[in-house]
């Protein structure tokens, strides 16, 4: 199966269980990426390396000192099948990769010495035990966090808060003394810099490499699995947005209508507004693309089409788009587990 798989229809895919796809690191593109990660520790004089495994998306257990790596890094077929469903690829970028192990990296370093413990810790991040929330809500002008993955993820819990100051510090070559002077955060950098100055040499209390929920125990199928992420990244469409929409575009009931079609419009901008709009407002894609398909379904319904040029046209969705994204985001970002 572990070879047949990857001449599969996408449909036939969609079917296999997680489990019987056989992944492994080794060989891969996501080997190079963990070897130079640990080269990066041990850059900083650290004697701890994490362990790695390939699960359902990137993980780090409480309690474990390893990473699992998402089965969709592991194989190119699965890296296109993941972009074709949520429209991008979380750490397929090299450099985000790296920026994304660096903080997995952090979780892993505190739960093998335990670092949450200490009661400097706590006074700094906060309490490792308060419950994850199911949404947070960011302050983007907030100089209490560091700034590292997007969506302000420093700010969804202590826990990652500390992840995302360990990742900055870890960064090779990154001037954070200088890009953080006058933050509060920087506090909490040259605390952790002293910290890992402290234990660089001392033997991890725990050194464990279990993996947890390994792709090889998940049994759920790909279709399963993209249904759960697709309800977990979608929004709903508030009537007062179709006001709007007719701001932009005008209502015409004629078929034979010269005017281009709102809805068609903005099929042919999908693409690059929703990358557009993703990154500046550090949004996952397929978030944004759900308000922009219901913004096509909404047009189509309402008979809208083009008022202005095309050019201004864009300028004015784009606007609109990021606004509304902005809206989405600020409601609260569902703390996805990095």
């Amino acid at each position: 199966m572990a070879r047949r798989w990857q001449t599969m229809s996408e449909e036939r895919l969609l079917d296999l269980r997680l489990c019987e796809l056989e992944l492994r690191i080794e060989g891969s593109a996501m080997e190079e990426r963990t070897v130079r990660l640990d080269e990066e520790l041990a850059a900083k004089g650290l004697r701890f390396r994490p362990h790695y495994w390939v699960g359902a998306e990137w993980f780090t257990p409480d309690g474990v000192p390893g990473i699992a790596i998402p089965f969709f890094l592991v194989h190119s077929k699965l890296t296109e099948l993941e972009r074709k469903q949520m429209l991008e690829v979380e750490g397929q970028n090299p450099g985000e990769c790296m920026r994304i192990l660096r903080h997995e990296a952090g979780h892993a370093i505190d739960n093998a010495y335990r670092l949450h413990r200490r009661k400097r810790w706590r006074e700094l991040f906060g309490s490792f035990t308060d419950p994850y929330p199911d949404f947070y809500k960011p302050r983007p002008n907030s100089r209490r966090f560091v700034q590292h993955l997007r969506g302000w993820y420093a700010q969804a819990h202590p826990a990652e808060d500390f992840a995302e100051t360990f990742a900055v510090w870890l960064t090779p070559g990154y001037p954070w003394r200088k890009r953080y002077a006058d933050w509060p955060a920087l506090e909490k950098l040259e605390y952790v810099d002293e910290l890992m100055r402290e234990i660089a040499d001392e033997v991890p209390p725990v050194r464990s490499r279990r993996f947890v929920e390994p792709l090889g125990q998940l049994r759920t199928t790909l279709r399963d699995y993209y249904r759960q992420k697709h309800e977990l990244y979608a929004v709903e469409w508030p009537a007062y947005y179709d006001r709007d929409l007719r701001r932009i575009f005008r209502e015409d009931l004629r078929e034979e209508s010269a005017r281009l079609s709102a809805a068609a419009f903005l099929r042919s901008q999908r693409g690059d507004l929703c990358r557009t709009v993703g990154e500046a407002a550090a949004v996952p894609v397929y978030t944004v693309d759900q308000l922009l398909k219901n913004m096509i379904e909404r047009c189509r319904a309402l008979h809208l089409r083009l008022r202005e040029s095309p050019r201004r046209t864009r300028e004015a969705i784009l606007l609109m788009l990021m606004m509304h994204t902005m809206h989405v985001a600020h409601a609260g970002y569902p703390r996805i587990a990095v």
